[in-house]
């Protein structure tokens, strides 16, 4: 059993004074090139020879030459003390802020409207950041974020989740979308028990967005037996089923111009105040090692996102 296998670790100072005798063939040269005395380099290389049971080197008192074992072993040295840098380099690159990957996990009823705006402001602001955006429903995201698979989420809110915070950005009304010949078309002041008789066309289970709906139709006074038939798996096949003539149905004022804008068989009405709304916010682990990152992040966003028909919900809101 050798010195090593007792025990022993060759240690970063020992394996950099034998690199540079490697490379120098010479005690005072390498000594030089390493800041470090002649006897100190010596003692360093012969307790590295200790340590790893091995003869590094073979000295006369005109040249030192490697040995077998240490021909071999230099190159693994040397790839020790450059991996060593690397992890060096990559540590201060993590203390710098807004660099390295940035995982961010948005809902499919929020991406296709927000991220014109996070992407512009990300490259912008951090170009130094890579963005890698993951397009799930909650319940995968929030999956995702527990399991270190995600860093940030983009989502609706409030999540009631344990362990996750929730840093607030903005909030925003739902408007009714409707055919063009329909009686609340263009309306501004619909209320809310108008929900109760309506056919309603929503999205398939398991979008938030969904749920929110029904919240919302409960609220309103709907009873469970009302017409509510489930056909679309994203905005955009709602909206075409609605200008088919289906149904009616409900939509975040951030997809409106999207979904509504070219297609003149739709019409849009607005709830009377207050109008149902939804909260948008960024979600992340509680106590993430990027902590102070991320509600930077937030207030970007905050400023960013002002200009959409939103209102911004300051950091310290409830």
């Amino acid at each position: 059993m050798t010195s090593l296998q007792k025990g022993k670790q060759p240690s970063l100072a020992q394996l950099r004074a034998f690199v540079a005798v490697a490379e120098h063939l010479h005690f005072r040269d390498a000594a030089a090139a390493i800041g470090m005395s002649q006897p100190a380099l010596s003692g360093a290389v012969s307790a590295l020879e200790e340590a790893l049971g091995v003869q590094l080197l073979e000295r006369t008192t005109r040249r030192v030459l490697l040995s077998p074992a240490g021909e071999r072993l230099a190159v693994r040295a040397k790839a020790v003390l450059e991996a060593v840098g690397e992890l060096l380099e990559e540590a201060e690159a993590v203390q710098a802020p807004f660099t390295g990957v940035l995982r961010l996990g948005v809902i499919p009823t929020v991406a296709p409207y927000l991220l014109p705006t996070v992407l512009r402001l990300v490259h912008e602001r951090y170009p130094d950041l890579d963005l890698q955006v993951h397009e799930e429903q909650t319940y995968s995201l929030v999956e995702g974020l527990a399991a270190g698979r995600l860093d940030v989420l983009l989502l609706a809110v409030p999540l009631g989740v344990p362990g996750v915070t929730e840093l607030p950005l903005f909030d925003e009304d739902f408007v009714l979308v409707t055919p063009d010949d329909h009686r609340l078309g263009g309306r501004t002041d619909i209320p809310r028990d108008a929900l109760r008789e309506l056919h309603l066309l929503l999205l398939d289970e398991g979008h938030c967005l969904r749920d929110q709906a029904l919240d919302i139709c409960r609220e309103a006074g709907r009873t469970d037996g009302a017409a509510v038939t489930t056909t679309a798996a994203g905005l955009s096949t709602l909206v075409q089923l609605v200008a088919g003539g289906l149904g009616v149905t409900l939509l975040p004022r951030t997809a409106v111009k999207v979904e509504t804008g070219r297609n003149p068989s739709l019409a849009t009405g607005y709830f009377a105040d207050p109008a149902p709304s939804r909260r948008i916010a960024l979600a992340m682990r509680t106590g993430a090692a990027r902590q102070a990152e991320f509600e930077e992040l937030a207030g970007a966003l905050r400023e960013a996102l002002a200009p959409l028909p939103v209102r911004i919900v300051p950091a310290d809101a409830p």
